[in-house]
């Protein structure tokens, strides 16, 4: 696997390459935005650091994402929950907090690598079941096409990120059918244990943010999600709750499975 590994602190970079290379990986290292993305497409997996003196890391993030959908981990010290909460909705697969143990950030790389591979296999096999699965469907006035991946509210052009879309797109091709949150997680992320993290809140949150529909997605409390008919406008159409983010106080016996799973990462 070729590494990009964008780090502007030498000491932390070569550490880094160090424990890439001894796994076998080559690795491109790099400490400016400006030279991440000039080296981007040659890029398999990308660990980014988001204190750059050129750009913040949090906006070469989303750039990247325009371009760009390898695996990506942001390693950084910035440690609140906003800035955690940020780079998860811009693009970024895991987010991992310096000080951190190398063995850690080597098995995370390996579980992200595993995810993208089933949720890539996946995706080729689904390309193999029909045309209905690349059909634009329609959720009142928002049209969800999964074929050219975009999304229109009310004729306009929304722009989510790689990971809004895919959880998107995969409410819309079974518009009629409530999803469990470890059939999301499993299917998207290629691991249901990450059932009870918070990522699917996240990216749930950004598309109801960014189509300006709240009822685009519901929430099935202690269970998962569906695809809404969302009112134009912003309204919440059909009728069920508006934004019930799930918490682990909606589904005791899910938390006592996967609690200590989500403790893990």
């Amino acid at each position: 696997m070729h590494a990009l590994l964008v780090e502007d602190d030498d000491r932390m970079a070569q550490a880094l390459g160090t424990a890439l290379s001894q796994r076998g990986h080559t690795v491109r290292r790099v400490g400016r935005a400006l030279d991440a993305l000039l080296h981007l497409r040659e890029a398999e997996f990308v660990l980014l650091d988001l204190g750059l003196p050129d750009l913040d890391g949090l906006e070469l993030l989303r750039r990247l994402r325009t371009v760009c959908d390898a695996p990506l981990i942001v390693v950084t010290a910035r440690c609140e929950e906003r800035d955690i909460v940020q780079g998860l909705r811009a693009g970024a697969d895991d987010y991992v907090v310096k000080p951190f143990r190398m063995a850690e950030l080597m098995a995370r790389i390996d579980t992200v690598r595993r995810r993208t591979d089933r949720r890539t296999a996946r995706r080729d096999a689904d390309a193999g079941h029909g045309d209905h699965h690349h059909r634009p469907v329609r959720a009142g006035d928002v049209e969800v096409d999964p074929a050219g991946r975009t999304v229109t509210v009310a004729g306009a052009e929304v722009r989510l990120t790689r990971r809004e879309f895919d959880v998107l797109a995969f409410l819309a091709v079974r518009p009629d059918e409530v999803h469990s949150r470890e059939e999301i997680m499993d299917r998207i992320w290629g691991d249901a244990f990450l059932g009870a993290s918070r990522s699917l809140d996240v990216h749930v949150a950004g598309i109801r943010a960014k189509t300006g529909r709240s009822g685009l997605v519901r929430t099935v409390r202690g269970y998962g999600y569906r695809l809404g008919r969302p009112a134009t406008g912003g309204g919440d159409g059909d009728g069920g709750p508006r934004d019930e983010a799930w918490s682990p106080a909606d589904d005791g016996a899910h938390d006592a499975a996967h609690g200590e799973a989500d403790r893990a990462r």
